[in-house]
């Protein structure tokens, strides 16, 4: 029912976090960038899993107020559906951020601009593609459920630990959302501890995870914590 993302072995490289991954799920989601930047389908293929893949966001912005930049992110990303599209896979993308509060007005029509570019991509490669709900940094957009509304219509993946450090975890999960990111965390840090090493309370977001038929992927910061993280949720789910 789980899967697990390649961050818990990010630095090691793909074929061995791959191997690694592939002997406890099926289902996989790559973090394509780093160790793990994804080059050509070949090495996805090569294995029986199914794949989700997060698309590159630590060098990018898709709601960056300098077209150039803005433009070039989306091609980007545009390249990541295009692989994603040969190996079926689902594609999360970050929302992008404006670096002066004055800017975000200007920033939030280059983000729509985005999202209709992407849009327009995701139907030429037959990928679907949602948008992770950020965490409590300033001046990323998608930190409250609010602002959906004014961002405009897209599919959400929803980030547990992210919205749970926005105290706002309970209003996310009266939302649709498609894919969902698992993780623990204290409140405080983004500290992507395996589940039950926090204080989220699990028990609300699996139904909510039901509920939406959303895809379930572990995102911890460890190997053995995706271990932890799959049995603890699994037993919860009780299978």
């Amino acid at each position: 029912m789980f899967g697990i993302s390649t961050f818990c072995l990010h630095h090691e490289p793909l074929d061995i976090a791959l191997d690694r991954l592939s002997k406890i799920t099926d289902l996989i989601e790559v973090m394509d960038e780093g160790a793990h930047y994804i080059g050509s389908p070949d090495l996805l293929e090569s294995y029986s899993c199914r794949y989700t893949v997060h698309a590159p966001s630590r060098s990018i912005n898709i709601a960056s107020i300098h077209e150039p930049i803005r433009r070039g992110s989306v091609e980007v990303i545009v390249a990541c559906f295009a692989l994603s599209g040969e190996v079926a896979a689902d594609v999360v993308i970050h929302p992008g951020y404006f670096a002066w509060r004055e800017d975000r007005d200007k920033a939030l029509r280059q983000f729509r601009k985005s999202l209709s570019d992407l849009n327009a991509s995701a139907e030429e490669y037959s990928v679907r593609f949602s948008i992770e709900n950020m965490e409590n940094w300033n001046y990323f957009f998608l930190r409250r459920p609010e602002e959906i509304e004014k961002l405009g219509e897209f599919n959400l993946a929803l980030d547990v630990g992210h919205a749970y450090l926005n105290h706002c975890l309970d209003e996310f999960l009266t939302l649709p959302f498609s894919h969902v990111h698992l993780h623990d965390n204290n409140g405080k840090e983004d500290s992507h501890l395996p589940v039950g090493e926090g204080t989220i309370d699990f028990g609300p977001v699996l139904k909510a995870v039901m509920d939406n038929h959303a895809t379930p992927v572990i995102e911890v910061g460890t190997y053995e914590g995706a271990l932890d993280s799959l049995g603890a949720l699994s037993r919860m789910a009780g299978t």
